[in-house]
């Protein structure tokens, strides 16, 4: 026992050797027990270190214990390319991007919350005799599951348990399922131009959901097929969209060719089709092809609380469990208390057991600022910031010990206000014997470490280093750390000029009425044409709703000539003409999309090598050098770069395709090459060398050493005299500028991806792989060089995974657009955002019932000197810097 109790345990993770992504064999001591900062700019390697590296190894070694036939059955973390890792504990992460829930998915069940209140309504509950519909005073018949007899039939049921309340499972309501609406169809979008004629594709169903033919046969059906469907008679127009489903002999002509058959055809019309392609839906994908001919509305059977007839039969304290599922947390928090005081003297014990476990994670979801929503709203409407708290308060509320909890930006998606709760529930991790990591770029988050550690200096092959590490005094004052003036604060995002008070609508404005909807109050606010616009307020204040629920379909519909929102009451943006909701959805849905193709730079490549001499020798065109159709792609992995493993009761394991090494095409693309002139790596960063490391890619691999394994130049000749283009899709951006002179397209479009801030992107790398603000970014390469005038550009969020530096990027780019007319609106929390932008209007004061009002509107000074807005006091810290 002495020697035991003489042995001390290790104090630090010890990373040796890592290399994965584009770490450069980094080794790092990560402190246990700690709060650990990892800083960095976009691109540095940060999540490589803190997610590919620590929680992969963390994780890995902690599922290597299990059984073989259990591991079969659980998501697994490849192991990590790297030497050594010593002491890391059992791992858990809470990524940036939780996975979007499903249907029948809740506030209330992702919490869990929903749970109890489920047992509370089936274990306290007043029941309803399903005999004769009078209600049972409570008792503990169901907990111990005998009969309760009616008081007023006599007649005796069993109570409904808890799994009987589940809107999931046996207590969904049947006509929507348990999700709480219904589709149905949306008639006045099957004809959207009544100026065309059937035979035309007015009717749109019957181009996409069904035969062409159904045109023909809709022609027999007694309907004119070659007038504007606009001068149809009303007789025509009910066979069009309600005709009866009668079989019609047709002579049918193909589109092609000169052939006719004779057919014996049922007529479908237009809203059959849609029910049918609806019926026959099986997933996400075969919704998607009908979803924009229907319309959601709430379930006329439940009311939207997705529960069955019999589910809301319990009652407690004169709500059934649909009602009080409609509470917000906040209400709940003050309504379960009582129940207790509510039920018999022998049942207030079991009830208040039941209550009582629901104050943990109340507690927790309300430090995090999440009390504003209802237990019933569903997660797919959540932001990302809400669906990541509340992961974090569900791994908080296990009073776990010696765990690694690594956390991928877990400020995104926070008001300023929430920080200090967020920085809370780490100090209660930490507390409970466990180590945090926490990748971020908020100052607030990074001062609260005990130890940072940054990683740079740049972007992709410019990052992958540690350049400063220590406490936060020793990393502010380091000469190489980048993060540091804004830790000390002696440096700020400052890089707009911004307009005057006075002239802040000097171009016009866009005005917007609206009614009430969801928390938001009337209101009506006025929006300055050609500024920079932050739309701000805490968590649940109305922020989204007025921006994305109203202003986007209120100025796209006055723009088209559309339908108004109902609840939009007036809408004048005179002279806008185009509405440009830029958000950080991904791009593109598999590897198959990348930085190349999206940009279109790899198309201008695509016609560039078909012109060379070899190309018209080999009778090469330019769709022959596509990797997703062209002959020179990789017979192997069909132009994926990639090919999946399956190794039993290991994960299942990506790798570069074996023939093409992750390069996407065969041997015979790097046959023909393309002349260019030595050109110096452009701002600093240096030429790519053929057998350097793979470039990481997403879901595979772009490896610059896969030229040569397909048979490019010795790496000792590097580029300098002709390149292929397998060869150029390898390099970064900023790489790539250098190779491509003589092509204008390609330079330009290049030089965009640079001034975006995406000079670090290899063009190979797949779009569903970026971060949230690099999709972002790159959506705008197509929008910089246009006149903007007639364009109002809406963000949700620019500033999320940025580092102050790369605020500054961004800032710059949205003020090219306002150079060139565009009026931009924000969406933000980020203080640097706010403070530069020329017009704020804050929304509030708080979240939920508390929130819907426009607090106050102007300048950040002007925001900043309002005493009602809880914003402004944080504007008016950072503008006192």
């Amino acid at each position: 026992m002495a020697d035991r109790d003489r042995r001390i345990a290790p104090a630090v993770v010890q990373v040796r050797g890592a290399r994965v992504h584009n770490l450069k064999n980094v080794s790092v001591d990560i402190p246990l027990g700690r709060l650990v900062g990892i800083a960095g700019v976009s691109g540095s390697g940060k999540s490589s270190l803190a997610l590919g590296t620590l929680y992969a190894e963390g994780s890995r070694r902690y599922l290597d214990a299990l059984s073989t036939y259990t591991r079969r059955r659980i998501g697994q973390t490849a192991r990590a390319t790297v030497d050594e890792v010593l002491h890391v504990p059992a791992a858990l992460a809470l990524r940036q991007r939780p996975g979007i829930p499903g249907v029948h998915s809740t506030f209330g069940t992702s919490t869990e919350l929903l749970n109890y209140l489920r047992l509370m309504f089936s274990r306290l509950g007043s029941h309803q005799c399903p005999h004769c519909g009078a209600h049972v005073p409570p008792s503990m018949d169901v907990a111990l599951m005998v009969p309760t007899t009616c008081l007023e039939c006599g007649e005796e049921f069993f109570g409904p348990g808890a799994e009987d309340l589940a809107f999931n499972s046996g207590g969904a309501c049947p006509t929507c399922g348990g999700t709480g609406i219904v589709r149905t169809v949306d008639e006045s979008t099957l004809v959207p131009d009544e100026s065309k004629t059937i035979d035309e594709g007015a009717v749109l169903p019957w181009g996409s959901l069904m035969w062409d033919l159904m045109k023909q046969v809709c022609g027999a059906m007694g309907v004119r097929t070659n007038v504007p469907f606009c001068e149809l008679t009303p007789e025509e127009r009910d066979i069009v969209f309600h005709g009866p489903a009668e079989k019609k002999h047709i002579l049918y002509h193909a589109k092609k060719g000169d052939n006719f058959a004779e057919l014996d055809f049922t007529y479908y019309n237009a809203v059959y089709t849609v029910e049918n392609a609806l019926a026959k839906a099986k997933d996400e994908k075969g919704l998607a092809r009908v979803a924009r001919f229907l319309r959601e509305d709430t379930c006329p059977d439940c009311g939207g609380t997705r529960l069955s007839e019999r589910a809301r039969g319990p009652v407690i304290d004169g709500m059934n469990l649909g009602d009080a599922a409609h509470m917000t947390l906040d209400e709940l928090a003050a309504w379960a208390p009582t129940v207790p005081d509510l039920m018999p003297e022998y049942m207030r014990e079991m009830a208040k057991s039941i209550v009582g476990e629901t104050a943990e994670p109340i507690s927790r979801l309300q430090q995090l600022g999440l009390g504003y929503l209802a237990l019933d709203r569903a997660s797919s409407t959540l932001s990302t910031g809400e669906r990541q708290r509340v992961q974090l308060a569900r791994a908080v509320r296990n009073r776990t010990c010696g765990v690694l909890y690594v956390l991928d930006e877990p400020s995104i998606g926070l008001h300023p206000a929430n920080v200090e709760g967020l920085l809370g529930v780490m100090d209660d991790l930490l507390d409970d014997g466990n180590s945090v990591v926490v990748v971020d770029h908020d100052v607030r988050v990074l001062r609260h470490a005990d130890h940072l550690v940054e990683m740079g200096p740049g972007s992709g092959a410019a990052g992958g280093s540690v350049i400063a590490q220590g406490s936060v005094a020793e990393v502010a004052a380091s000469p190489a750390s980048r993060i540091g003036p804004f830790l000390s604060g002696e440096a700020q995002v400052r890089v707009r000029n911004r307009c005057a008070s006075d002239e802040v609508f000097s171009a016009g404005a866009i005005h917007l009425e609206t009614g009430a909807i969801h928390t938001v109050r009337p209101l009506g606010v006025d929006i300055p044409r050609g500024r920079l616009t932050a739309v701000t307020g805490v968590s649940g204040s109305g922020k989204t709703t007025l921006v994305l629920e109203s202003l986007v379909p209120g100025v796209a519909a006055f723009a088209s000539g559309g339908a108004i929102p109902a609840h939009v009451l007036d809408v004048r943006a005179d002279g806008i003409r185009r509405v440009n909701l830029i958000d950080a959805t991904p791009i593109g849905a598999n590897v198959r999309s990348t930085v190349g193709t999206y940009s279109g730079v790899l198309d201008d490549l695509r016609r560039a090598f078909a012109r060379l001499t070899e190309s018209k020798k080999r009778g090469l065109k330019a769709g022959d050098f596509s990797y997703n159709t062209g002959s020179l792609r990789c017979p192997t992995c069909d132009g994926t770069g990639q090919i999946s493993l399956d190794v039993q009761f290991l994960p299942d394991v990506d790798i570069p395709c074996p023939d093409c090494n992750g390069t996407r095409y065969g041997r015979d693309a790097y046959g023909v090459r393309r002349p260019v002139e030595h050109a110096a790596a452009r701002d600093g960063e240096a030429d790519a060398v053929v057998g350097t490391e793979a470039f990481g890619c997403g879901g595979g691999t772009f490896a610059s050493s896969a030229a040569v394994a397909a048979g490019a130049p010795d790496a000792s000749g590097g580029f300098d005299e002709d390149i292929s283009l397998p060869e150029l899709l390898a390099l970064t951006v900023d790489q790539a500028r250098g190779k491509v002179s003589g092509l204008r397209k390609v330079e330009d479009k290049l030089g965009i991806l640079h001034d975006l801030g995406l000079g670090y992107l290899t063009l190979g790398e797949a779009t569903p792989a970026l971060s949230g603000g690099e999709a972002q970014r790159l959506k705008l390469a197509s929008e910089l060089t246009r006149n903007q005038a007639d364009a109002l550009f809406v963000f949700d969020e620019p500033t999320i995974g940025l580092h102050p530096l790369d605020v500054e990027v961004l800032l710059r780019v949205l003020q090219r657009l306002i150079d060139n007319g565009a009026t931009v609106v924000v969406i933000e929390h980020d203080l640097d955002m706010i403070c530069n932008a020329d017009y704020v209007i804050d929304m509030g004061p708080g979240g939920g019932e508390d929130g819907g009002r426009v607090v106050c509107a102007g300048t950040p000074e002007e925001v900043a000197a309002c005493e009602a807005s809880v914003t402004g006091r944080f504007i008016a810290e950072e503008l006192a810097g």
